[in-house]
C-alpha cells in the first residue's frame, strides 16, 4: 500500500522573497482552542502560567513565549500554539484540537505592514500594533488572526482551505510594494 507523506497547507507555494519582504510558512506544532467555563479566565490563566510558563491574553493580545503562545482570537477565546495542552487545562476549558485546520505564515521585512495596509482593516504599523499586539480581521474576503511577533514579524493565520488564496492575496501585496519602491 502507497504511504501519502503529510503535506502542509502552503505546500509547493512558500518561502516567497521580494522587495524586502519574506513570506514563510510557520510549522507552530499544536493549535488548541481554549474556551474558559464557568470558573472564568482569570483560573485558566493561572492553570496555564503553572502548566506551560504563559498566562491567558487581554483581548488584542498574545502571550508569546520561546517555544509557546497564547494568543487571543474574540471574546472568551483563545488559542494555544505550540505545546500539546495539558490535561489540567480541561479542568478549567473546552479544548479543541485545530492543528490541522490552520494555514499559518509569517510576513517577515520592514515594510510588512505596507504591504498588509492593501488587504487589511487594521494599523500594523509598529508604533500602533507592537510585538504581543493580535487582531482578528479580514484579509481581502477571508478571516484572519494577526499577531505581531517581532519588530518586523506579523504571523497571519487562516483556514487551511484558504492557504492558496492567502499566498496569493500576500504575494501580489509584497510585489506592489516591490514595484512602487523600485519605481
Amino acid at each position: 500500500m502507497a504511504e501519502l507523506p503529510p503535506l502542509t497547507p502552503c505546500d509547493g507555494l512558500l518561502p516567497v522573497e521580494t522587495g524586502g519582504l519574506r513570506l514563510s510558512e510557520e510549522t507552530p506544532g499544536h493549535i488548541t482552542s481554549l474556551m474558559p467555563g464557568p470558573d472564568g479566565a482569570a483560573a485558566l490563566g493561572k492553570a496555564l502560567k503553572t502548566a506551560h510558563g504563559l498566562g491567558w491574553p487581554d483581548p488584542g493580545r498574545a502571550v508569546l513565549g520561546a517555544d509557546a503562545a497564547v494568543v487571543w482570537t474574540g471574546h472568551d477565546q483563545a488559542m494555544l500554539m505550540g505545546p500539546v495542552p495539558d490535561a489540567s487545562l480541561a479542568v478549567h476549558a473546552a479544548l479543541t484540537d485545530q492543528s490541522d485546520a490552520w494555514a499559518v505564515v509569517t510576513l517577515s521585512g520592514a515594510a510588512g505592514p505596507d504591504a498588509l495596509a492593501r488587504l487589511v482593516p487594521v494599523d500594523l504599523r509598529p508604533s500602533a500594533f507592537p510585538e504581543g499586539f493580535a487582531a482578528r480581521t479580514l484579509l481581502g474576503h477571508m478571516n484572519v488572526s494577526l499577531v505581531r511577533t517581532g519588530p518586523e514579524a506579523i504571523r497571519i493565520m487562516a483556514f487551511r482551505s484558504m492557504a492558496q488564496t492567502l499566498v496569493h492575496e500576500l504575494r501580489q501585496a509584497m510585489e506592489g510594494i516591490a514595484a512602487r519602491r523600485a519605481g
